[in-house]
């Protein structure tokens, strides 16, 4: 089982840290909150200039989302020149009965809780995030961080495995990664990665305690992300819930086409596992006023990360159109290119590791 923490770091000690901090940024309790990302707010440079083909699966996109703040959310996030905020760290809050939101603010991480030990989903940017986010929030909420047993890292970016391996140095975790994001982390960044443990095969089970998380390649983002659905339970109910695992698309054409066959192919997953419940690794799903929201209601209201299945789709439906609107840029730009005589190409996301803190054309 899950045990209470019996150290000094107290929910209430942790609590007051975190209202010093909310303090300072101007968004302690009666505050009005900064603008987050995901939101009309974020900031779409005028030099950014989106094909006509483009523009189409932009509107069909925003058709899709209508007045939907979730769905809304993502279209600005993969808009083209949008980017994050800098954002305060939240407390950690349980979204579900089993699964506790982990957050430095502009990347969050998930801790799956089991009978037999915690599964965690991401282990932010660093050492430090892991000594001062993930242990003493999973404290606030009553789980023992001792009780880590796995890190499953969606992908081969700083902000993603920065805290893995000091979890597993204290704790004896054993570190999870898709095979092509271990050799990626192998070519770029052997000074900071985790010493190289588990490889993730597409499709695989991890079982802890009862819980069965399937984990899922949905390339694109890096060229192994892992996309994961976990069970979560709210009383004694359980719903299938999807965290998708890397958003900032690539530059060029066949990477971004990978990413949209992902798209579908996890989609299909998702209609598989009947998902109900949508969250994300970075803010840009409205989760983090989700997760406020969630704080502040009474119980027994509407969670609002249980979308429904209909919704869930209509959520890849948007980021479908959104990619195949990234696709339309990308060729525009590489016609236009080549036309000059420059053979003008994009950057390739995955040739260098980079932290995912903003969505950028």
């Amino acid at each position: 089982m899950i045990r209470p923490t019996r150290r000094a770091d107290t929910d209430a000690d942790f609590t007051r840290r975190r209202l010093a901090q909310l303090a300072v940024l101007g968004l302690a309790a009666g505050a009005a909150p900064a603008a987050l990302p995901g939101t009309a707010s974020a900031a779409v440079p005028s030099s950014v200039k989106a094909s006509s083909a483009g523009r189409a699966h932009y509107d069909r996109a925003r058709r899709l989302a209508a007045d939907d703040p979730v769905l809304r959310a993502l279209v600005t996030a993969l808009t083209p020149g949008s980017a994050l905020p800098p954002l305060p760290a939240p407390a950690p809050v349980k979204l579900f009965d089993n699964l506790v939101l982990l957050s430095a603010g502009w990347v969050s991480a998930m801790a799956v809780l089991t009978d037999d030990g915690i599964v965690l989903i991401d282990a932010l940017t660093s050492p430090a995030d892991a000594e001062g986010v993930v242990v003493p929030g999973l404290r606030a909420v009553g789980a023992d961080p001792a009780a880590i047993r796995h890190v499953v890292v969606t992908h081969g970016h700083a902000d993603h495995f920065g805290g893995a391996q000091t979890l597993a140095d204290r704790y004896g975790a054993r570190v999870h990664m898709s095979p092509a994001d271990w050799d990626l982390l192998a070519r770029t960044r052997p000074a900071d990665a985790p010493v190289r443990d588990l490889d993730i095969a597409d499709g695989a089970q991890l079982t802890l305690g009862g819980t069965t998380i399937e984990l899922h390649h949905t390339p694109g983002h890096t060229p192994g992300t892992v996309s994961p659905v976990i069970p979560v339970r709210a009383g004694g109910r359980y719903h299938s819930a999807m965290l998708w695992g890397g958003l900032n698309p690539p530059s060029t054409v066949a990477e971004l086409r990978t990413l949209l066959a992902s798209v579908h192919s996890f989609r299909a997953v998702m209609r598989r596992t009947n998902v109900e419940v949508e969250l994300s690794n970075h803010p840009n799903d409205h989760g983090l006023e989700r997760a406020e929201q969630l704080r502040r209601q009474p119980p027994g209201a509407a969670n609002p990360f249980l979308l429904g299945g209909p919704r869930t789709q209509r959520y890849m439906a948007v980021m479908d159109a959104m990619v195949r609107g990234r696709i339309a840029d990308a060729e525009a730009a590489e016609e236009a290119g080549a036309e000059a005589g420059t053979g003008a190409r994009g950057a390739r996301t995955g040739a260098a590791p980079h932290a995912c803190r903003g969505i950028r054309a």
